[in-house]
C-alpha cells in the first residue's frame, strides 16, 4: 500500500475545513516547537538561536502544508523552503539520520496535538489525518534526502577538485602556502610517496561485462577505502591502472603502509603492487618520479604484489638503468633466445637459489638433466655456472634481460 492509495477517490477527505489563518498556524507552530524542545531529543540539545530560527521556520512550513492538506488542498508542488533549510543543515555537518529522526519525532508530536482531543465520533477524521501525515512525511523525507544527497555530491566534488589541484602542485614541485589556502587543505611537512599499480579486475575480461564500468567501480572502491583508512587526509591522483598517493607521515608509521595497501587491494578485489619513499614536501616531485621508476622495475622483475622498498630492489633497479653495462649483460644471454627450454631452466634455477634438486622437481626432470642444461648454458653464453662469480653474473644478466625484452 502507498500513501497515494490511502486517499484515492473512494476515501476522499471529508468536507471539513480546518483553520488556515496565519495566526492559527503560528500558534500551533509555537506549541509544537515548545513540545519538541522540552522533551524530544535532539531538539532538547539545540541552542535558543537555532530553535528560534531554522526549527521554528521548518515547523511552521510543514504545519502549514498539513493544515492546507486537511482543508482539501493538494500537496505542494515545490518544497523550496525546506530544501534550502536541509541544504544548510547538510553544509553545517548535521547528520541526515539526526534530521530524519527529528522529523519523525516532530510528526509524532504534531499528530498528538492535532488529534489527541478528537472525540470517538471523529474516527474518520483521525484516519484521514494519519493518511495526510504519511503523504507529507513522504514528501518531506524525499525533499530532505534529495537536498542532502545534492550537497554531499557538491562537497565531494569540491573536495575532489581541491585534492586534485594540491596533489598536482606537489607533484610538479609548485605547492605553495597560497595554493594550500585556496584548496583549504593543510600541506604536511613530510609524506610517504606511494606509486601504485592496479591490475585489471577479473570481471574486466569477462564476456558480457562492460570493462570500463568494472574498472571504474574497482577504482571507486579503492578510493573509498583510501578515504576511510586515512580519514580523508591522503592526497591522490589515481586512474583505473594506478597512480600516486601522498600520505602525511604524521598519520601512520611506515610498516602500517603495508597494511593500508593490503586493505586497498581487498577493497578493489585486485592484487596491488606499490613502492614507497619518504620525502619532505619540497622533495615530493622528485620522490614520485623515483617511486614510479622503482615500481616499473618491480613489475619487470616480477617481484609480485605488496609494498616494495628501494632497498629490496636497488640492485635490480641499477642493473636496469640504460648504459653500456646493461647492454653488455643483456648481450650475454642472447644466445639462449634460440633455446627457450634453457632460458626457462636458468630462470627456475636462479629462482630456487641455485638448488638443482628443487629445480628438477619444479621442471619434472632428473637432477642430472639440470646439470647438463647448466653446462650447455655455460657453453653458449661463456658464463661458468659452477663458480659463484658466474652465478652472480648470470643472475644480473637475467635481471637485465627481463627488463629489456618488453621495452627495448
Amino acid at each position: 500500500m502507498t500513501t497515494e492509495s490511502i486517499t484515492r477517490p473512494e476515501c476522499e477527505i471529508p468536507e471539513r475545513r480546518a483553520s488556515t489563518s496565519p495566526r492559527e498556524v503560528r500558534r500551533l507552530s509555537r506549541e509544537l516547537v515548545g513540545v519538541l524542545t522540552s522533551s524530544v531529543p535532539p531538539f532538547t540539545e539545540l541552542s535558543a538561536e537555532v530553535i528560534a530560527g531554522d526549527v521554528t521556520s521548518a515547523v511552521r512550513v510543514c504545519l502549514g502544508w498539513a493544515v492546507r492538506r486537511l482543508d482539501g488542498d493538494t500537496l505542494p508542488e515545490r518544497v523550496d523552503p525546506l530544501y534550502v533549510a536541509a541544504a544548510g543543515w547538510a553544509r553545517a555537518g548535521i547528520p541526515i539520520e539526526t534530521v530524519l529522526h527529528a522529523l519523525h519525532e516532530g510528526f509524532k508530536a504534531g499528530l498528538h496535538l492535532l488529534f489527541a482531543r478528537a472525540n470517538p465520533a471523529g474516527r474518520d477524521e483521525i484516519v484521514t489525518g494519519a493518511a495526510t501525515t504519511l503523504e507529507l512525511l513522504d514528501l518531506i523525507t524525499a525533499a530532505i534526502s534529495k537536498a542532502y544527497v545534492h550537497e554531499d555530491k557538491a562537497l565531494a566534488a569540491e573536495h575532489h577538485t581541491a585534492v586534485h589541484v594540491l596533489t598536482s602542485a606537489l607533484l610538479r614541485g609548485r605547492a605553495t602556502a597560497k595554493v594550500a589556502r585556496q584548496c583549504g587543505i593543510r600541506i604536511a611537512d613530510e609524506y610517504y610517496v606511494l606509486a601504485l599499480a592496479l591490475p585489471p579486475h577479473t570481471d574486466e575480461r569477462r564476456a558480457g561485462r562492460d570493462p570500463h564500468f568494472v574498472a571504474v567501480r574497482k577504482l571507486r572502491r579503492v578510493q573509498a577505502a583510501l578515504a576511510t583508512e586515512l580519514r580523508g587526509n591522503a592526497l591522490s591522483l589515481l586512474s583505473v591502472d594506478g597512480g600516486t598517493v601522498l600520505v602525511p607521515v604524521a598519520l601512520c608509521t611506515e610498516p602500517e603502509i603495508d597494511e593500508i595497501v593490503a586493505r586497498l587491494a581487498e577493497a578493489g578485489e585486485v592484487p596491488i603492487t606499490a613502492t614507497v619513499l619518504r620525502a619532505r614536501t619540497d622533495e615530493v616531485s622528485v620522490a614520485a618520479g623515483h617511486a614510479h621508476e622503482f615500481l616499473d622495475t618491480v613489475k619487470r622483475v616480477s617481484r609480485g604484489p605488496g609494498v616494495h622498498r628501494f632497498a629490496e630492489v636497488a640492485l635490480q633497479h641499477q642493473l636496469t638503468r640504460p648504459g653500456i653495462g646493461r647492454d653488455i649483460l643483456d648481450a650475454r644471454l642472447r644466445p639462449l633466445e634460440a633455446h627457450p627450454e634453457l632460458m626457462h631452466t636458468l630462470r627456475v634455477f636462479i629462482g630456487t637459489d641455485f638448488n638443482r634438486q628443487r629445480t628438477a622437481r619444479r621442471l619434472h626432470i632428473h637432477p642430472n638433466t639440470v646439470d647438463y642444461r647448466m653446462r650447455r648454458i655455460g657453453q653458449l653464453t661463456g658464463i661458468d655456472l659452477s663458480q659463484a662469480s658466474g652465478l652472480w653474473y648470470a643472475r644480473s644478466a637475467l635481471i637485465v634481460s627481463s627488463s629489456c625484452r618488453p621495452g627495448c
